[in-house]
């Protein structure tokens, strides 16, 4: 329980809802499901770690549904735990409904939690890994998962591998993760990571593989720019090194003289990185005009309606004005979706006596909502910052298929973009990281990386 535990812990900056535990053991399955919504994960779990008992054991933490879920079925008693998106949600429903399937629980809103429709479309099979391959092919999206029957615990990758899937090991036995760290500090060593696709079953015993993986990869390059955890790793790249490598491009690519900059800064926590590569290429000096209040503010998710989304990330930020006043700065974050936030992180600036603010966002415009995670920023073209911009410019909404010269940084109508979003957010200069050099600094074949949110460029 201890490693279950911690190893859950680990992942708390991946979701601020909902936690889950579920274990196995003498007395069959045992579940706690919590609110984290105003508490960390390890108060709220504190009493059940005391008196849940198993052999094995899953953990999650979820920014939307309340998981894990355990399923009876003719596959019998399973647990079951999910990392996607399913775009199909209602075509899917709608079927399993015409095939005899009665209800679904809803959460609220209509909707029904992503992970029992998993587990349903599992159950339309006669056997759990033909169940699980019929969930993937069928699902638009993505899909990760893992699913604890008596037998051990199913490791199961998307099948384009757009989230991470990893497996450590010790003395006493082994653990998957979605974040290899999270297992390092209990004495797991890296074991292996799935490939796209792959479907492991897990026991004391050790790690089969039921389903080898595919070749072709597209996982999510936002992992390394701005979702994932500083001392996490992804098909072995190191997001910190990477992001260091991506701050060091901007800075090579930089149209601003030394002479014309004070500071280097990074918004906390993911620009950080970035602005020290930044720093480091430019060789200008690194500063912090904010500091993020972590005792009460750890975690970098807030809540989802957005209005107090951009209030609570300009409470969590506090200026140092000394290191502000009369200062011309280069302000790295990871990306601008919205420009809400980063746009009040300005003013802040401005207002704290800052002389210029100079913008670098450590990845290009983002032109199109995310069609495969839940994870990325970006939702609707229409509430991209970037899209809106275009908008204006044309005098009418733009289609995906008309965005043509605003995907390229050379082109007049790029600069005019860039420009009216400079205009609208108040910086003296904006310039953008171009998709190559964000790509380069990953170091993993540019086909294996999906750019849509960039570039619209699908499967």
């Amino acid at each position: 329980m201890f490693d279950l535990f911690f190893g859950t812990d680990y992942h708390s900056h991946l979701g601020t809802r909902r936690g889950g535990l579920v274990v196995y053991g003498e007395n069959g399955f045992d579940r706690a499901i919590h609110n984290i919504e105003n508490a960390p994960f390890r108060t709220k779990f504190d009493a059940d770690v005391s008196r849940m008992k198993g052999n094995m054991g899953m953990g999650s933490i979820s920014d939307y549904e309340p998981q894990p879920l355990t399923v009876r079925s003719h596959h019998g008693t399973f647990a079951i735990t999910t990392v996607g998106k399913i775009s199909n949600k209602a075509e899917l429903l709608q079927k399993l409904f015409d095939n005899g399937t009665t209800q679904f629980m809803e959460m609220g809103d209509g909707d029904i939690n992503t992970t029992e429709l998993v587990a349903a479309l599992i159950n339309e099979k006669d056997n759990m890994i033909d169940g699980i391959r019929h969930a993937q092919d069928v699902i638009e999206g993505s899909m990760s998962m893992l699913i604890m029957t008596k037998r051990g615990i199913f490791c199961v990758r998307d099948k384009l591998g757009r989230t991470p899937l990893a497996i450590g090991k010790k003395d006493t036995g082994y653990c998957a993760s979605f974040e290899e760290f999270a297992y390092l500090n209990l004495g797991y060593e890296d074991y292996k990571n799935l490939g796209p696709g792959e479907i492991d079953i897990m026991t004391s015993d050790g790690v089969t593989v039921l389903a080898e993986p595919g070749k072709k990869m597209k996982i999510c390059t936002f992992l390394w720019v701005y979702y994932g955890y500083p001392a996490s790793s992804y098909e072995d790249i190191s997001v910190e090194a990477m992001r260091h490598r991506c701050g060091a491009a901007i800075a090579h690519r930089d149209t601003l003289k030394r002479e014309d900059v004070d500071i280097v800064a990074g918004v906390p926590d993911s620009g950080v990185a970035h602005a020290i590569g930044y720093s480091n290429e430019a060789r200008l000096p690194y500063s912090r005009p904010f500091i993020k209040y972590t005792p009460t503010w750890p975690r970098s998710f807030m809540p989802t309606i957005q209005t107090k989304r951009d209030f609570i990330a300009k409470m969590k930020l506090i200026p140092v004005p000394e290191l502000i006043k009369d200062k011309r700065i280069v302000l790295i974050d990871d990306s601008i979706v919205r420009g809400t936030q980063l746009a009040e992180k300005a003013k802040y600036l401005y207002s704290c006596g800052a002389k210029e603010i100079h913008v670098r966002p450590a990845c290009p415009p983002i032109l199109f909502g995310c069609k495969y995670l839940n994870f990325s920023r970006s939702r609707s073209a229409l509430e991209l910052i970037a899209r809106r911009a275009i908008d204006e410019l044309e005098g009418r909404h733009m289609e995906d298929d008309e965005l043509g010269d605003y995907l390229n940084p050379d082109s007049e109508k790029y600069q005019n973009m860039i420009e009216v979003i400079r205009k609208q957010q108040g910086y003296d200069t904006l310039q953008y990281n171009r998709l190559e050099d964000m790509l380069e600094s990953v170091g993993i074949p540019v086909e294996n990386l999906c750019t849509y949110c960039w570039d619209g460029k699908e499967e």
